[in-house]
Parts: structure tokens; C-alpha cells; sequence
């Protein structure tokens, strides 16, 4: 890691063998320096979680012959690969942290389950430039063709403009050809929900067990959502804040009698 390349953590959550993050690191070695710390098994809707009751384990990867990235797997949550990167494995921090590319969508309140943008999420934390990826197509037979186009101009831009303090970006890429998406669009998160069920069953002991099921409610009828842009065939942009602070409710909650 000797050259002037920026370096670039890549990580996900879908584990370092998804088709996403082969795609995605594709991708990052026509532009920097390349290292991968991945999960070692699927930690899909992680959200922030991270490893504080077990002991993490890390392991050297041999990548593809021909390819110059440097791989690690780890045992822990997409948070804990970001915080062991970041500590222990890299002699430097990154110029970028991307995340992905995830299979299925990240758009609207699904953010908050997210593993892949929690850890872009932590990178950011520190001050390091970070985006999640993420294409509308849960299957491991995914096309992540079209996505990669977008992938490269946004990270290079991102490289070029930088983040305003405090941002991470979340990006959702539709499941389309690449005729078929109309470009990029900033969007805001739309207003919408999950309308949870829980599949009750019996195991052969007696045993009762569940299965979350559930259904995405789209709320918001807005055209400048994130939902309304991937169903009009865009790839969405949503600027994303670590800073949780509801600053507009401050004012009313200093009205009580506190």
C-alpha cells in the first residue's frame, strides 16, 4: 500500500463469498487500493450490533490469483469488520469505506436493520468518506452489471467532492437493465414501515418457534423519496446522519415542566 491510490475498505454484510462484494471489489481495484474486511457468514439485518460478549477471530484470505486486493474474514458483526480494520489490520485510515454491494433493498426505514449501511454508518463516525451499496434483487443469481457503472462514478465523485461532516451516503440500485435506469436522483428517506406477523409453529418437541413475516407500507406519496425514485426506474441517493438528535422537537420538549 505504497502508492499515491486512495485506499478503499470494503466490506458488507451478506459475508466476504456474496456475489455483491466480489462485484463491489471489482469495482474498488480500478480505482484504489483495495482492502476487504468481511464478514465470515451472512449478518444481514445486524444493524449497529457489534461483539462484546465473545471473542472475535480474524483470518487472512488468498484472493483470486491476478487479483491485488488484500482480504480478511472475521467472525463478527459488518460494525466489528469496520472497527477491526480501522484498529488493528490497516496502517493508515482510509480514504473511502463502501459497503456492498448488498442483495436486496436498503431504501426507506429499512436503513436502520441494515448491517451494510451500519458499517458504512461506523466508518463515518471517524471522519472517513463512506457509501453503502445496495441492488434491488435479493437472489445470488443477481446481475450486478448495470450497478457497477453507478458504483464507479459515484465513488469517484466522492473521492473528488468529499462528504459533508457527519454524512454517509446510501445508495439503492434499481433491478434493471442498464437501458432501462434513467440515472441518479438525491433523494430524502421516504415515510414508510414495516406491518410485522410472526409465523407461529411447533417443532416435533412441543415447542413453540416463530418466523417474522411481514409487509413494506409505503406512506409517503412524495416524488423526491427514495421509493419513488427506484420505481421510476432511478438510482437513489439518500444523505444519511449519524447524528440522531430530533433538533426540531427540542423546542417543544423544553415546554414541559422539566
Amino acid at each position: 500500500m505504497t502508492s499515491k491510490k486512495p485506499l478503499i475498505l470494503v466490506t458488507n454484510d451478506d459475508g466476504f463469498t456474496a456475489p455483491g462484494i466480489r462485484a463491489l471489489i471489482e469495482v474498488m481495484n480500478t480505482i484504489g487500493d483495495v482492502v476487504v474486511v468481511a464478514p465470515d457468514a451472512p449478518q444481514s439485518a445486524m444493524g449497529h450490533a457489534i461483539t462484546i460478549n465473545d471473542t472475535l477471530y480474524c483470518n487472512s484470505i488468498k484472493v483470486p490469483k491476478g487479483e491485488p486486493q488484500t482480504e480478511y474474514s472475521c467472525s463478527g458483526t459488518p460494525v466489528d469488520c469496520v472497527k477491526l480494520a480501522i484498529n488493528e489490520l490497516l496502517d493508515r485510515k482510509p480514504d473511502l469505506c463502501v459497503s456492498g454491494i448488498n442483495h436486496g433493498s436498503n431504501s426507506s426505514i429499512n436503513v436502520i436493520y441494515s448491517g451494510t449501511m451500519s458499517a458504512a454508518v461506523e466508518a463515518g463516525t471517524i471522519g472517513i468518506p463512506s457509501i453503502g451499496f445496495s441492488l434491488l434483487d435479493y437472489s445470488l443469481e443477481a446481475d450486478f452489471e448495470p450497478a457497477k457503472k453507478y458504483v464507479k462514478h459515484l465513488v469517484e465523485q466522492c473521492l473528488e467532492n468529499g462528504l459533508p461532516s457527519g454524512v454517509v451516503l446510501n445508495v439503492n440500485i434499481p433491478k434493471l437493465s442498464a437501458k432501462k435506469i434513467k440515472g441518479i436522483k438525491v433523494c430524502r428517506q421516504a415515510n414508510a414501515h414495516w406491518e410485522e406477523k410472526f409465523d407461529k409453529r411447533t417443532n416435533p418437541l412441543g415447542r413453540d418457534y416463530y418466523w417474522l413475516t411481514g409487509e413494506f407500507i409505503n406512506n409517503d406519496k412524495g416524488e423526491d423519496t427514495d421509493e419513488w425514485a427506484l420505481a421510476n426506474g432511478y438510482v437513489s441517493i439518500v444523505p444519511v446522519q449519524f447524528d440522531l438528535t430530533a433538533h426540531h422537537a427540542i423546542k417543544d420538549i423544553n415546554t414541559w415542566d422539566i
